[in-house]
């Protein structure tokens, strides 16, 4: 745990405390500024353009160093650029972070649509033969998969059934992540395949 101001010795300046927390991917720190992030939902920015919605994102992607941004309910997940030290760039999202929540900033820019939490669209068109499947696969992703990874950091999002193929598409520290192929394998399909025998393999898109 961080105290990131530098006058908590005083007691009538209130103290803003900025938790940071590992994740399986080694590029991606966790952050947790101890309020509420996003109302609804999650987002994810994977490029400097789509950061442009969010004036915090647009932040951190401005350090340089950053390659990804993503908004949980309560934490920020950052991804590192290959081959950049989190024990250089983690003081600069730090004091990013500390100045946006101690401002009580707002996380998207005023008039835009960037704070909407829009459900990511399919990437097939899901045979109404398969409703009831879909709706077991969307319900045990949403009880059962989502809340785990929200704790590391990501987010995993249903994309689409197919021949008994479930796709799903990472987010966060997921993405990327040396170990998201052992979490779908060993975990996600191991999980659906049990709980819904039509599954017969999910992959990563």
């Amino acid at each position: 745990m961080y105290a990131l101001d530098p006058r908590q010795e005083c007691p009538q300046i209130g103290v803003m405390l900025i938790e940071t927390e590992t994740t399986p991917n080694p590029a991606t720190l966790k952050f947790l500024p101890g309020r509420q992030v996003m109302d609804m939902g999650t987002r994810d920015f994977a490029t400097p353009e789509e950061a442009e919605a969010s004036p915090l994102a647009d932040a951190l992607f401005s350090l340089g160093d950053v390659q990804g941004v993503f908004f949980g309910s309560d934490f920020i997940s950052v991804t590192a650029g290959p081959g950049v030290a989190w024990s250089d760039l983690k003081p600069d999202v730090l004091s990013l972070l500390l100045d946006h929540f101690s401002a009580n900033m707002p996380l998207f820019n005023a008039g835009s649509a960037g704070g909407i939490s829009v459900p990511v669209e399919d990437d097939f068109q899901d045979d109404p033969a398969d409703a009831e499947i879909i709706d077991q696969i969307k319900e045990l992703i949403e009880t059962r998969v989502r809340p785990a990874v929200a704790n590391d950091g990501g987010d995993i999002v249903y994309r689409g059934f197919d021949k008994g193929k479930v796709y799903l598409h990472m987010q966060g520290a997921c993405a990327g992540c040396p170990s998201s192929t052992a979490t779908l394998k060993q975990g996600i399909e191991s999980l659906l395949k049990h709980y819904v025998p039509e599954v017969t393999e999910v992959r990563a898109i």
